[in-house]
C-alpha cells in the first residue's frame, strides 16, 4: 500500500486540485475569445532554461507558432558531442540481469565524462572542430554545418500531464523529468508547451501536438536545404556564404531558420513519442495521424510511442473505474470536470474519439499503428481502459507490452513529490530499454 505521506499528500493534493478546477469553471471563457492562449498556469512552478549542460544536459526554449502560445522546450544531452565514427561515450543502458516487467529491481548504468572541457590533446576534442562550443562556461551557442563533427541522436517528443487544464512543459517536474530520459534514452527530447483548457477546448492541444510533429519535418527538410546549398550548389569549388544560405532559406520556405541543435544532432527518421496522462491521449492521437500522413511527413518517422498511465475514459465503466473512482490525486469526479472543460459542451461525451482509445469509429486501422508501451499504475482507476486498449492492439500483431506497478499511483513516475523515488527511476530506466529496441542503429538490443 502507498506511504501514510503519500496518502495525506494526496489529500493535499486533491483539495488544491479541486479549488482550482473551480476557479476555472467559474472563470471559463468561451474558446474562441483567446486563440492565442495560455501553457501554463501562475501557480506553476518552472524552471528556467539553461544552454549549458548542467547535469548532462543542456536546454532551450522556442516559440514556435506566432498565431498560438504553442512552445517547445529542446534537450540536448551531452552525447550529442561525441565523434560520430567512435562508439557511444555512454554505453547502453543493461538489465541487472532480470528483464521481467513485473519486476522492478533497480537498474543502473554508468556515464562516461562528458566531452566538454576535455584537455587539449583529447582526441574527442578534434572531433568538435566547426562546433561553436564554450568550452569555458560550458555554454553551447550552436554550430558549423559540417555533419562529419556531429552525432545523431533520436527524437522524442514529450507531452505532459496535467488534466488538458494544468502542467507545463517547463516545470521543474517535467524539467527532470526529461532531463532523466534524455540522459538513459540518449535523446533530444521536445517538450511541447500545448494550449490548455479552458481558454482553448479541444481539438486545441491535439493540433499543437501535430503541429510540432509537422515543424520537426519542416526542420529536417530545411536543414537538407541548408546543407546542399552549402556544399556547392553554385558550382564546382564554390559555396554559399552563411548570409546567402540564410536568406535563400528564407525565400524558399517564408520566415524560417534552421535550428541548430536539431540540424546539427538530430535523428527525425527515429523519432519517438511519449505521453504522460493527458499528453499521453494526445500521443496517440498524433502517432495515427502520422500513420495517416506516411511519407508526406519524410523524413520523419515515428517508430514507436509511450503512453504513461493515459487518461482514457468511457461511457461503460471499467472495474478499475468502478473499484477505484476515489483513488490517489486525481479521482474520477475531479476527472470528468477537467474533460468537461477541455471538451466543448456540445461534443461532451465519455465515449469522444479523445477520450475513449476503443470506440469503433478511430482511424486509421490498429494494425498500422507504431508499437506502444504502456504504463499503468496498481491504484490508478484508468488503468483497465489502458491496458484493454493495449491487448486490442496486440491481437491485431503490433508491439504493445503492459508494464504495470504494483503499489503505484496515476503520475508515480513524474508528479514533482514522487519524481525521485526508487520507483519512479526504476520506471523511466524501463522505458528506455523497450524504447532503444526501436531506436537503436545496431538492431534490435532489448527485449522484455
Amino acid at each position: 500500500m502507498p506511504s501514510v505521506a503519500l496518502k495525506l499528500y494526496s489529500v493535499f493534493f486533491k483539495f488544491l486540485l479541486k479549488h482550482r478546477l473551480q476557479n476555472l469553471i467559474q472563470n471559463a471563457i468561451d474558446e474562441s475569445s483567446n486563440t492565442y492562449g495560455v501553457t501554463t498556469r501562475p501557480e506553476e512552478s518552472v524552471s528556467a532554461s539553461n544552454p549549458s549542460f548542467t547535469d548532462g544536459v543542456a536546454t532551450k526554449d522556442i516559440h514556435i507558432d506566432p498565431f498560438t502560445a504553442l512552445s517547445i522546450r529542446i534537450f540536448l544531452p551531452d552525447s550529442s558531442l561525441s565523434p560520430p565514427e567512435q562508439p557511444d561515450l555512454k554505453p547502453n543502458l543493461r538489465s541487472s540481469g532480470n528483464d521481467d516487467p513485473n519486476s522492478h529491481n533497480h537498474r543502473r548504468s554508468s556515464y562516461a565524462p562528458s566531452n566538454v572541457g576535455a584537455p587539449r590533446n583529447d582526441p574527442r576534442r578534434s572531433s568538435l572542430e566547426g562546433l561553436n562550443l564554450r568550452s569555458d562556461n560550458n555554454v553551447y551557442r550552436g554550430y558549423s554545418p559540417s555533419p562529419q563533427n556531429c552525432r545523431k541522436l533520436p527524437i522524442m517528443l514529450q507531452f505532459h500531464g496535467g488534466g488538458w487544464v494544468s502542467g507545463s512543459n517547463e516545470s521543474v517536474a517535467n524539467d527532470f523529468f526529461c532531463r532523466r530520459i534524455a540522459k538513459l534514452c540518449d535523446v533530444i527530447v521536445i517538450a511541447v508547451g500545448y494550449r490548455l483548457a479552458p481558454e482553448n477546448k479541444y481539438p486545441a492541444a491535439f493540433e499543437d501536438g501535430l503541429k510540432v510533429l509537422n515543424w520537426l519535418a519542416k526542420q529536417a527538410n530545411l536543414s537538407e536545404c541548408s546543407k546542399s546549398m552549402g556544399s556547392g550548389a553554385r558550382g564546382v569549388g564554390s559555396e554559399f556564404t552563411k548570409a546567402e544560405v540564410q536568406r535563400h532559406i528564407v525565400d524558399t520556405f517564408g520566415a524560417s531558420v534552421v535550428e541548430p541543435w536539431l540540424a546539427a544532432h538530430g535523428d527525425p527518421s527515429r523519432c519517438v513519442l511519449l505521453g504522460v496522462s493527458c499528453g499521453a491521449n494526445i500521443v496517440d492521437y498524433v502517432a495515427r495521424k502520422a500513420v495517416q500522413a506516411g511519407k508526406r511527413l519524410d523524413p520523419v518517422k515515428v517508430v514507436a510511442q509511450v503512453l504513461m498511465y493515459p487518461f482514457f475514459i468511457g461511457n461503460v465503466p471499467t472495474q478499475s473505474e468502478i473499484k477505484l473512482a476515489n483513488s490517489y490525486f486525481y479521482d474520477k469526479a475531479m476527472c470528468l470536470l477537467a474533460w468537461k472543460l477541455f471538451l466543448p459542451k456540445e461534443e461532451f461525451s465519455l465515449d469522444h474519439p479523445a477520450a475513449n482509445p476503443l470506440i469503433s469509429d478511430r482511424g486509421p486501422p490498429l494494425k498500422f499503428m507504431p508499437p506502444t508501451l504502456t504504463v499503468v499504475a496498481e491504484h490508478d482507476w484508468m488503468r483497465d481502459r489502458a491496458i484493454a486498449y493495449s491487448e486490442t492492439l496486440r491481437k491485431v500483431n503490433v508491439d504493445a507490452p503492459v508494464l504495470e506497478y504494483k503499489d503505484a499511483v496515476h503520475e508515480f513516475a513524474t508528479l514533482d513529490m514522487l519524481l525521485k523515488t526508487p520507483q519512479a527511476q526504476a520506471c523511466a530506466e524501463d522505458i528506455a530499454i523497450w524504447v532503444k529496441k526501436y531506436i537503436s542503429t545496431r538492431g534490435h538490443e532489448f527485449s522484455y
